[in-house]
């Protein structure tokens, strides 16, 4: 038998490596001699450069960048070979960066996010993967893309430093110091964003996710005048209606720069991670995935890490099976994506604070009975 797990991180309790690790010890127990391998999996979320470079043994590349609040601070992202990188904006433009008492998306900026990317150019890499969820961001990207030499100028003709409330301010976007490395290298962008959202409107960045960075409903409707006064002007310059683009409004905007100037293609979190990874190459022989998360419900098959997982497994004709938490209503929507059986680890009525501090010890549990169950079947 030779086993593949490939699990989520269960929020608070168990690392995507640590149910990998669980799942090995319950193997051996019941299946004496078989192979297991496990990959650390994302869905383009927080920890996602963490879990592609475990699974590819890559690694960290720290550098130094402006904060959302242009304070100084260092970030990492990560080189998987010498052609391709991966990055979280999160690293440079988080939200978790920003103290609660501090935070405005008039003031946050994508700045540092820029900077990272430009990092990632001077050493040479031609295949950027950006991950853009967590932001503490509603500027557009012009912070992002400044850093990459873009201007963007104001009535006077006065280059605007890239936040926020800059955004109604600008007049004239000047694209001619973009950093000419990009084209000339033909660098490749993939940005992570399982989002849907336009850049403006009632379900645009501002009004759908400006609220959580600490917007009032009056910063609100400031940022959301300044971010059409931003969607006119790229459509001027790229004739690219943004309001059109699904996945423009992601980040607070970043998506639009990311499309607009740097011809990103949006692409879901998990399907990157997992091209990344080179996945369907380590299907190979595999008899079992063990795939799974902290709870199982309608929104696992919205771009999560069990329907990448089981979607690809099902291409592949490799059986796979998930262990989560707990589930939910419409969890049973996953066996339609390649998933043919869900366990759960609680095994009884229990407080989730119990159930949390209990992880360990009842994902092993799961983990045995799942692997008893299939030792069953196999002979039958």
């Amino acid at each position: 038998m030779k086993f593949l797990f490939a699990s989520d991180s269960f929020k608070g309790t168990l690392s995507s490596r640590r149910t990998a690790e669980l799942l090995t010890q319950a193997a051996e127990e019941i299946f004496p001699g078989c192979e297991c391998a496990g990959l650390e999996v994302a869905d383009g979320g927080e920890g996602t450069t963490e879990a592609v470079l475990s699974a590819v043994d890559g690694r960290r590349i720290p550098v130094s960048v402006k904060g959302p609040l242009w304070e100084q601070r260092e970030a990492f992202y990560g080189a998987l070979d010498e052609n391709r990188a991966v990055m979280e904006m999160a690293e440079a433009s988080g939200l978790p960066l920003v103290p609660k008492e501090l935070r405005d998306p008039r003031n946050t900026t994508t700045f540092g996010t820029g900077e990272m990317i430009r990092d990632a150019i001077d050493r040479g890499f031609r295949d950027i993967s950006i991950a853009i969820g967590g932001s503490a961001t509603n500027d557009g990207g012009i912070g992002c893309m400044r850093a990459l030499g873009v201007r963007f100028l104001d009535e006077s003709g006065q280059e605007l430093r890239g936040c926020g409330a800059d955004l109604i301010k600008i007049r004239t976007i000047d694209c001619s110091g973009l950093d000419t490395r990009i084209k000339e290298r033909k660098v490749r962008f993939t940005v992570m964003c399982d989002v849907k959202n336009p850049l403006c409107g009632a379900d645009g960045a501002a009004y759908t996710f400006g609220k959580q960075k600490g917007g009032t409903p009056e910063m609100l409707d400031e940022l959301e005048a300044g971010m059409q006064n931003y969607r006119d002007l790229l459509l001027q310059e790229f004739g690219v209606n943004m309001d059109e683009v699904p996945g423009a409004g992601a980040a607070g905007g970043l998506g639009a720069a990311l499309t607009a100037f740097l011809n990103a293609e949006l692409k879901s979190g998990i399907e990157t991670v997992l091209d990344l990874i080179g996945f369907e190459e380590k299907l190979q022989g595999v008899s079992l995935v063990v795939t799974g998360e902290g709870r199982a419900d309608w929104q696992s098959v919205f771009g999560k890490v069990m329907q990448g997982v089981g979607s690809r497994c099902q291409r592949m004709g490799v059986p796979a099976v998930a262990i989560v938490g707990s589930m939910g209503t419409g969890a049973e929507q996953i066996f339609d994506h390649g998933i043919e059986s869900i366990m759960t680890t609680v095994n009884g009525i229990m407080p989730l604070e119990e159930a949390m501090e209990r992880a360990e010890e009842l994902y092993l549990g799961a983990a045995r009975r799942m692997f008893r169950m299939l030792r069953a079947a196999r002979g039958l």
